[in-house]
């Protein structure tokens, strides 16, 4: 059974884990623009960032026969310093509209306030403008508060919640996700967030539709396997397989793929080839022999 990751932020991972999941079946990953753990001082970094992500890192999985697709915002967390904020608005619609982009985002809310209001607005115009589907942020804190606020102010800027991917849903807010017509993707984490054992009550309760099983892998304690484990689970607690195809690979595909960017033809057939360079570089390291050919 295929996988898609999507919500991995591959660029605080190691090598070792696209081996890992290549392994384990995972055929794509979606990296969204996030907070990198401390400030941004300018939007000269923010942009080597999305060139990293855009580029070196689409790369690298590809190595392992890992297909890498994007999603570009500024998160929510750096729209509270407005002259960062600002600038980086001015440069996101080139890296907008660049290959291997399937969404606007992760955006949305953190502490809900004024700035992160306006900077979600503006991008929201945005996926508009460029008509891309949009992976949301919901705040860890007053989650219920801040997912129907997003949602709200989603639909008051006319942009279809059937392109609209709210993450971080749990019990709390799935039946209000769900009722108004998003996507509802859910953040399979060791400790927080939801649990593949929650994960699995939820699928018995809500059935396979719209839902979304994602890793939100990162540089915190989470684990990149988190899809086929969580998929692993569904199956020995005896969830129909095409429900769990849903869920952990088929959902991912349908709403990103609305980007025009993602569709099984990207990874059909798709071989490895470690001869390759980016800039110059290998990923391989001591004299490895490349591997080439391997599906």
């Amino acid at each position: 059974m295929p996988f898609i990751d999507p919500h991995a932020h591959m660029i605080s991972r190691t090598t070792s884990c696209y081996e890992a999941m290549a392994a384990a079946g995972v055929v794509a990953v979606i990296e969204p623009a996030f907070w990198i753990g401390q400030p941004r001082t300018n939007a000269g970094s923010y942009a080597d960032y999305l060139s990293h992500i855009l580029g070196f890192e689409r790369f690298r999985a590809s190595q392992f026969g890992v297909r890498h697709y994007c999603c570009i915002g500024l998160n929510s967390k750096e729209a509270n310093n407005e002259p960062l904020a600002e600038a980086v608005m001015e440069i996101l619609p080139r890296f907008a509209a660049k290959e291997g982009v399937v969404a606007i985002g992760e955006i949305g809310y953190d502490e809900q306030t004024a700035l992160e209001d306006k900077y979600f607005r503006l991008q929201l115009d945005l996926a508009r403008e460029m008509d891309l589907p949009v992976m949301i942020h919901t705040p860890h804190r007053d989650k219920k508060r801040g997912a129907s606020r997003s949602m709200d102010v989603i639909l008051e800027h006319k942009v279809d919640p059937g392109r609209v991917v709210i993450d971080h849903v749990n019990e709390e807010t799935i039946t209000e996700v769900k009722d108004r017509g998003f996507w509802a993707a859910f953040s399979i984490y060791p400790h927080s967030k939801m649990t593949a054992e929650r994960m699995v009550s939820l699928v018995k309760t809500f059935g396979p539709e719209r839902l979304i099983v994602d890793s939100a892998c990162d540089w915190g304690i989470s684990d990149p396997l988190s899809v086929p484990k969580t998929a692993a689970l569904m199956l020995k607690q005896g969830i129909d397989a095409e429900a769990v195809r849903l869920v952990t690979y088929a959902n991912a595909l349908e709403v990103y793929g609305k980007s025009g960017q993602m569709s099984e033809a990207d990874w059909a057939g798709a071989t490895v080839d470690q001869r390759e360079r980016y800039e110059g570089n290998t990923i391989l390291r001591g004299g490895q022999t490349p591997v080439v050919g391997r599906d």
